[in-house]
Parts: C-alpha cells; sequence; structure tokens
C-alpha cells in the first residue's frame, strides 16, 4: 500500500479543499440556484453578481460557491471571517480592494459567518457595498433577516442553500473517489459503504469528504483494498453509523442531546 501513501502525500490539503468544486456546472445539490436557467447562474453568466447573502447549512457549499463566482467573474476573492476579524482588518480590505478597482479588477468580499459580526461591523462595509469598492458576500447559517443589519441586507439579495441529499452526497465522494488526484482511486469502496456515510453526514458535503478520507487513511494502513459497511463500522465505530436522521436513531439522539 506504499503507492496509496506517496500519491496521498504528493497531494496538498485536506480532501475537501482538493474536491471544491471549480466551475457552476461543478456545483452539485443547488439546482434551484445554479441549475440551467435558475436565477443565480444567469446573474453570474450575464457578469451581473450583486452583493448577497448565501443562507444556508453547513457543507451545503455556501464558501464553494463564492469562490465560483469569483473565478467565473474573473474577480479577486478575498476571504474574511467574522470569527477572527475586526474593524482593523476591515479597513486594510477595503483599502486594496480600492486600488485593486483602479486597475480595473473587481473584489468580491466572501464573509464567513456574517452573523457574527456586530452592528458596528457590519456598518464598517456599508459605504464600499453601495458605491461598488467590493461585491459582498455574506454565508451565514442563521436567518439572516434576525442577524444581519437591515441596511446591509437591503443592499444585498438573500439566496437559500439546501441541506445536500444523500444521492448527491454519494455524488460527491464517488467523484472524489474517481478523481485521480484525490489518490483514492486504488480502494475499492462498496455501495453499502458509501451510502453509510452520505446517510450519516446530514447534507455537510465536506464532513462526508473529510470521513472518506479518514476511511482511506485507516484501510491504507491496514493494507486493506476494499471498504465495506462492516470495516468501515470497525473504523467509525458502530455508534457513527448508527445515526440515520431517517430512522428511529436519529430520534434516539434528538432526545438524548434534550436531556
Amino acid at each position: 500500500m506504499s503507492d496509496l501513501f506517496e500519491r496521498r502525500e504528493a497531494t496538498q490539503g485536506p480532501l475537501a479543499e482538493r474536491m471544491r468544486p471549480q466551475t457552476i456546472d461543478d456545483v452539485l445539490g443547488q439546482d434551484h440556484l445554479v441549475g440551467p436557467d435558475a436565477p443565480l447562474r444567469r446573474l453570474i453568466e450575464s457578469d451581473q453578481t450583486p452583493s448577497m447573502i448565501f443562507w444556508g447549512p453547513p457543507g451545503s457549499g455556501k464558501t464553494t460557491l463564492a469562490r465560483v463566482i469569483a473565478n467565473t467573474t474573473q474577480s479577486r476573492f478575498v476571504f474574511f471571517s467574522a470569527v477572527t476579524s475586526g474593524i482593523k482588518e476591515v479597513r486594510e480590505v477595503i483599502a486594496r480592494a480600492a486600488d485593486e478597482q483602479k486597475l480595473g479588477r473587481r473584489t468580491i468580499l466572501f464573509i464567513d459567518e456574517i452573523h457574527r459580526f456586530n452592528r458596528a461591523q457590519q456598518d464598517a462595509f456599508l459605504p464600499h457595498v453601495e458605491n461598488g469598492t467590493v461585491t459582498l458576500i455574506g454565508a451565514t447559517t442563521e436567518n439572516p433577516s434576525f442577524e444581519v443589519n437591515a441596511a446591509l441586507l437591503s443592499r444585498a439579495r438573500v439566496f437559500v442553500l439546501n441541506p445536500l441529499d444523500a444521492d448527491v452526497i454519494r455524488g460527491v465522494l464517488a467523484r472524489a473517489i474517481a478523481d485521480e488526484h484525490a489518490g483514492l482511486d486504488i480502494l475499492t469502496f462498496e455501495d453499502d459503504a458509501l451510502s453509510a456515510i452520505a446517510n450519516t453526514a446530514e447534507g455537510d458535503a465536506r464532513r462526508a469528504l473529510n470521513t472518506l478520507e479518514t476511511v482511506a487513511a485507516a484501510a491504507s494502513a491496514s493494507n486493506a483494498l476494499k471498504v465495506n459497511v462492516e470495516s468501515l463500522s470497525n473504523i467509525l465505530g458502530a455508534k457513527t453509523l448508527l445515526y440515520d436522521k431517517s430512522g428511529e436513531e436519529h430520534y434516539n439522539l434528538i432526545s438524548a442531546l434534550h436531556k
């Protein structure tokens, strides 16, 4: 299995990052936004993307979609965390964006977890969104009507991303396994194993890919070429695989959490 180790070491970054879609057509599970003739797709392809807020659960593709927009419109992409950044960083980003604007290059400012910004921090973006210095894309898992400044919200369009269903996540997993650069194609994953990973991901593609990478590493270490649901349970633990949000175990887990 040393060949698999060498191939894995030749790649960089987590599998979920390496498998991130690069084009609109690569985005799965959000056809209501980016499918043929869908509203967001029309805006992107006509190069008329406004400032916007992406509202959806973890792993539904909010960051991915923002990066795809930047790639498609040939804009500079700036990732900004509402958890770790403050007003000082806002000013630095805006100053750089103003310089880029003079050179004819647009800046897409992506703010992860925008609901964590306080009102003053959100207000700091307003004039720069209004004058077009930046195109703001905020991502939130919370209802933006309650968490985002009304003035900022009025200058942005809200797009809702859906949690990914198990079939879509299976497609994401299959694409990763088939990708020669992912280093997983030397292993064989049986259908029941992929279904188990997809069903326990709770609509989160990133979580599913992280699980797939963990399983692949464990299988490689034990010189196993085939992964089925039994070997999966040995790696992850039977309790993890019992979780099924459509079945009884879901309600047992929720009840336990409430208690």
